[in-house]
């Protein structure tokens, strides 16, 4: 996707290091970042200066191909492992892309990790990228339905979080159809939550579509379900960072609200992800999935920048006064008009889900170095 004109993805190597864009500093300044050993690696996961579904999952690649220079044995492998894994305990993909990196050392031999990491590592971008954008072509399909039932008007979209390229490799999941649509000519505009606490729709979200030239609006986390009474929202897609093999969807803290507000008012409302983001360990999402509880400063502070220029954190809540952060919560599937994959949309519903992924929905054993 585009930076000022320039097409950039989200990752990538540079020289004998790991590049990344930090999205800490997004949109005030566009710094990359290089990551060199597996410790930075998991510090960047840990801190999001790289976040989202799908870049967590590259990025935990890339890591392993660090980790894999790393380790002289297979137990030191095994515990760098184990410490990408822990940074972020809800998103799917880290623990995903790290267990495919040790199947792939171990199928090769630990002789030949490093190699055997680079080529996984590369290839997990490369299919994250791919993926992004077929869910783009086969959510554009959805959306021009929408646009042929009322010609020559705007189709509303409405978002939450950022689940767009910065949050995978290319192209994005919920976004991926937006592109692919405003590509198409047709006219979209999208509602853009603001998404506290971190803010991540109005810094990033509203950033990358500002870059694309897509028309969009930043609203309170709260308008949504105003607008959608008043008919201004035809679409909801949001991302996710785990879905169950019965359609259980895990996002940001909030997507459970619109989903509610979306069935109320007969909204359609759509996850995007690549098939990367399934746990097909669970079918129970709200009791299955660990939900990341991140630290209070996040609620209690907030970035931003002055009339001056300057980026400056402030105190918004009253001293003394705790907080809880949630970073996640569960839409159940019955509130889900359907999930989009790069193998098309489908019902949120275990026979449809499978009946999409076949075999694989078998092959989710943790594999380890031995």
């Amino acid at each position: 996707m585009l930076v000022s004109g320039t097409p950039y993805r989200t990752i990538w190597l540079h020289d004998k290091a790991v590049r990344i864009i930090d999205q800490r500093r997004l949109p005030w300044t566009f710094d990359l970042l290089d990551l060199h050993t597996t410790a930075e690696v998991a510090e960047a996961i840990r801190d999001m200066a790289v976040r989202g579904a799908g870049l967590i999952g590259a990025t935990a690649g890339y890591g392993m191909w660090l980790a894999a220079q790393e380790a002289t044995s297979p137990d030191e492998l095994q515990s760098l492992a184990d410490s990408l894994i822990r940074t972020r305990p809800t998103a799917v993909n880290l623990s995903w892309a790290v267990h495919r990196q040790l199947a792939a050392i171990q199928a090769a031999g630990f002789e030949n990790r490093v190699a055997t990491a680079l080529a996984t590592a590369q290839a997990i971008a490369d299919e994250d990228a791919a993926a992004c954008a077929a869910i783009g072509r086969h959510g554009l399909a959805i959306i021009r339905d929408i646009a042929a039932r009322k010609p020559g008007q705007t189709v509303n979209i409405l978002t939450h979080c950022n689940a767009g390229w910065l949050a995978f490799v290319d192209h994005g999941s919920a976004t991926a159809p937006i592109y692919a649509a405003h590509a198409a000519g047709i006219p979209v505009h999208v509602w853009v939550d603001e998404t506290r606490p971190r803010n991540q729709g109005a810094r990033l979200t509203a950033w990358e579509l500002a870059q694309q030239g897509v028309p969009h609006t930043v609203i309170a986390d709260n308008t949504g379900g105003h607008l959608m009474q008043h008919g201004q929202v035809d679409l909801v897609i949001t991302g996710a960072d785990r879905v169950t093999r019965s359609g259980d969807v895990a996002n940001k803290i909030g997507t459970y609200l619109k989903a509610l507000a979306a069935r109320d008012n007969g909204v359609p409302f759509y996850v995007a992800l690549p098939s990367s983001t399934f746990d097909w360990t669970l079918r129970d999402g709200v009791q299955g999935i660990p939900i990341e509880q991140r630290g209070d400063d996040e609620v209690t502070h907030m970035e931003g920048i002055t009339t001056g220029g300057t980026v400056e954190t402030l105190r918004i809540v009253s001293p003394g006064s705790p907080a809880a952060n949630y970073a996640f919560d569960v839409t159940p599937a019955r509130l889900i008009t359907g999930l989009i994959t790069e193998r098309g949309a489908c019902p949120a519903e275990e026979p449809a889900i499978c009946g999409l992924h076949g075999q694989e929905t078998a092959q989710h054993l943790t594999p380890s170095i031995s």
